[in-house]
């Protein structure tokens, strides 16, 4: 009983431009001016117990080094290094003596409106350690230094502004995990795969709120189920049924947050079945229920 009373009491660590907050492991982060990314420097030393949340969290060592646990791995960020820890990761930290870093965090589902970045999504799904790549880790630090400096100096559009440089880090780890894979696709693959994919997309971002299969989208397509599903996979990283079910909690997020439309239509707005389902698929995916997860994050609710 002690251990789930622990478990249960929320806190709040308190920052110069905000707080977050902790509930057992479960972290909520909030953000400032309707924005959905947070930076600190730090060139302090101190531990941050193992935690987990829904957003993107990138560690940028700029002197001496910085460890980070996330789930049964450890990483000893340099300071010419970045580690990309993915979203609901348990992770902690620990700053040495002499070292600074800046710490960013953002909401990922911004990012990937475009079609064609969906085809990085599956970079968020494990840590990205950038090392022994000097080119790759140089393009990558300066931009997130804009990144920095647009949170920083607080300018019109500023957090549209810092999007647009964590886009361009995403478009180059993208196109140099393509290239590098590229070699493994046949020429028809790389001819016709793209095109079936692009489709299906097309047709699920445009039927999501309907109960579609895996053979609706596969007939749609004129392909059969299994090569399909597996082109599809192959292609995205994650199946029809993933694509469908992310798909529909970023559209009952963005309705949780920006209107007041009850639980229940959302629901039936964003393609669940009922509202069970809605509360059960929306807590695996976010590790809190819609109305917590509106009482967080909702415009309206400040």
């Amino acid at each position: 009983m002690e251990n789930k009373a622990q478990a249960d009491v929320m806190t709040r660590c308190k920052f110069p431009d905000g707080f977050r907050i902790l509930k057992g492991k479960q972290e909520y982060v909030t953000y400032i001016d309707h924005s959905s990314i947070r930076a600190w420097y730090s060139q302090t030393p101190w531990t941050y117990e193992a935690h987990c949340h829904s957003a993107v969290e990138i560690i940028m060592p700029l002197r001496g080094e910085v460890i980070y646990t996330v789930e049964d791995k450890t990483y000893s960020v340099q300071s010419d290094e970045v580690l990309i820890v993915p979203p609901n990761w348990i992770h902690g930290l620990t700053m040495a003596e002499g070292s600074a870093r800046y710490l960013l965090l953002f909401e990922p589902d911004n990012l990937f409106s475009m079609r064609d970045m969906q085809l990085v999504e599956e970079m968020l799904k494990t840590p990205i350690y950038l090392t022994g790549q000097p080119e790759l880790q140089n393009t990558v630090r300066s931009l997130l230094m804009q990144v920095v400096n647009c949170y920083e100096r607080r300018e019109f559009l500023w957090n549209s502004m810092c999007y647009s440089y964590l886009l361009q880090m995403y478009v180059c780890l993208g196109q140099f995990n393509m290239a590098r894979e590229l070699s493994s696709y046949d020429e028809r693959t790389q001819r016709i795969d793209p095109e079936i994919v692009d489709s299906a997309r097309l047709y699920i971002d445009q039927n999501y709120m309907r109960d579609i299969t895996l053979g609706d989208v596969s007939a749609f397509t004129g392909f059969s189920r299994c090569y399909f599903s597996r082109m599809f996979k192959q292609q995205l990283g994650q199946s029809f049924s993933e694509y469908l079910r992310n798909k529909r909690v970023a559209m009952a997020e963005n309705l949780l947050i920006h209107t007041r439309q009850p639980i229940q239509e959302i629901a039936i707005s964003a393609g669940f079945g009922s509202v069970a389902t809605f509360n059960r698929v929306f807590r695996s995916a976010r590790n809190c229920t819609p109305s917590h997860y509106r009482e967080i994050y909702g415009d309206f609710s400040k």
